[in-house]
């Protein structure tokens, strides 16, 4: 791995680490504050889509980890980091709700097949073959989401 190609690699996947910890945390907030007719089928998706999301947190951080990189370490550096809207509402409809949650998963989809091709510029067949997974999930996220928007 060249140097400058592991650098972008290890940025990418920091950024990645700052979306899943800020989407898990706004998916969690969702999950919690949901109200309405459809409470109890979004809480418990918020609630499986959040364990989804945090699933993969270790995962990227231990990769940043296996090629010699640093992780994020505070609040602080999640938020310099990430591309997820911070959202501090607990009264929003639950439309809205599943609106932004699809448009950050579709967001951190675009920001896998980037962090994808910096895998493949940096010779990393490994985190290449984890991003696949974590495309899949987030794309299959985005698709429930949509759906019930129609």
């Amino acid at each position: 791995m060249g140097d400058n190609a592991k650098k972008a690699l290890i940025d990418g996947l920091n950024g990645l680490l700052a979306d899943h910890l800020a989407l898990y945390m706004k998916t969690k907030n969702f999950h919690w504050h949901v109200k309405g007719r459809d409470f109890r089928d979004l809480h418990l998706l918020f609630d499986e889509q959040a364990g989804e999301i945090f699933g993969n947190v270790d995962l990227i951080a231990e990769r940043v980890r296996k090629i010699e990189g640093k992780t994020l370490t505070s609040i602080g550096s999640i938020m310099e980091k990430t591309k997820v809207a911070d959202q501090n509402s607990t009264d929003l409809e639950a439309m809205d709700m599943v609106s932004q949650l699809r448009d950050d998963n579709a967001t951190m989809v675009k920001t896998l097949k980037e962090v994808k091709d910096l895998a493949e510029k940096a010779g990393d067949n490994a985190t290449d073959g984890l991003i696949d997974d974590w495309t899949d999930q987030a794309e299959e996220r985005t698709w429930f989401l949509s759906s019930i928007l129609g």
